[in-house]
């Protein structure tokens, strides 16, 4: 059933499904370039931080999720178990370790830009709580955070046209992701670069075909991922032109996983959960009396609940990704820097 109030117990199952896959090896899904026979090794000694959860870019943010829920829940029964398991990962010696992995030859790629975006969501959130622990494992956590900005920095003036997939090549969502980074931490740096790309990949689009969504296999929808970075970085009422524009209509219904055996169609869930997140952060830069504001914030909380009725944990296919996703949903994470 799904939750209609954020509250210490529904955060606690949204934390079992993270403590239960954050440093559970198998089953692994890596996308690991090999150099030579010495880079045939498990996941636990090559990514010894984020080797849990199926693959790398869910362990790191299923740690964003135990990070976000032990510091909005720090009395709960969980709260223990969640910092025990983040300071068992980002230790000195581990970050070394994923640093030297993705900086070695032939992974200019690797997680670019989906799993380094969480990255930086990850080391936002240790930015903003105020902990000791947190501050630990901030200070920890810098040198793959610095790699992460120098590889997407670099990567991103060579970009010439935005992906506009529905997976976890899609720039306009990590691109939201980076800017919030940026702005939480400071990185004026990187945050200007972000931000211009962002307007240069998107400000001039029109009639996005909001139509023709979703693909087979989307977690995310392109058309409102776009919108939802531009809500970031237009004043209220020119992204409400722009939006007129580009989405004059948004009519979808939630989706529904027709295998719950298939990784892949459990994305469709996801979708939901993705496009509830969105559509609030597309009405929260609409100005009040914008007539859009009712019927997008009703669109979004059906699909929240057909987004939330899904995570059940039975499935690993899904459960070992699709609570960060309800989580970013419901504490408001893309809405706020709290």
């Amino acid at each position: 059933m799904a939750e209609t109030v954020f509250d210490a117990a529904a955060a606690g199952r949204f934390a079992k499904l993270a403590l239960d896959c954050v440093h559970s090896e198998y089953p692994n899904k890596i996308a690991h370039s090999l150099s030579s026979d010495a880079d045939v090794k498990p996941p636990r000694e090559l990514t010894p931080a984020f080797y849990g959860c199926f693959d790398w870019h869910s362990c790191v943010h299923g740690h964003w999720l135990l990070v976000r829920l032990a510091r909005q829940f720090p009395r709960a029964g969980f709260a223990a178990q969640a910092r025990m398991a983040v300071g068992q990962s980002l230790t000195p010696e581990n970050i070394a370790q994923e640093v030297r992995y993705l900086n070695a030859p032939g992974r200019g790629t690797f997680e670019r830009p989906y799993g380094l975006a969480w990255l930086l969501q990850l080391a936002a959130e240790l930015h903003e709580w105020d902990d000791p622990d947190a501050r630990r494992w901030a200070a920890n956590l810098k040198p793959l955070e610095q790699a992460a900005t120098v590889k997407l920095g670099s990567w991103l003036p060579k970009l010439a046209w935005p992906i506009r997939t529905g997976e976890h090549n899609n720039t306009a969502f990590s691109l939201g992701l980076m800017i919030d980074y940026a702005r939480v931490t400071g990185n004026s740096e990187f945050g200007r670069l972000v931000e211009s790309r962002a307007r240069e990949y998107y400000l001039k689009d029109k009639a996005c075909p909001v139509a023709y969504e979703p693909s087979g296999e989307d977690f995310l929808s392109p058309c409102l991922a776009e919108a939802d970075v531009v809500r970031r970085i237009l004043p209220a009422r020119e992204f409400a032109a722009w939006l007129t524009a580009f989405l004059p209509r948004i009519e979808m219904e939630p989706t529904v996983v027709t295998d719950v055996t298939d990784g892949k169609m459990w994305h469709l869930a996801g979708l939901n959960l993705s496009r509830a997140w969105m559509l609030e952060g597309i009405v929260s830069r609409l100005p009040a009396a914008d007539p859009r504001r009712k019927p997008l914030s009703a669109l979004s909380g059906r699909l929240k609940q057909a987004g939330l009725a899904s995570i059940t944990g039975e499935h690993y296919e899904g459960g070992h990704w699709l609570g960060s996703f309800a989580v970013y949903l419901v504490s408001g994470r893309g809405l706020s820097s709290k």
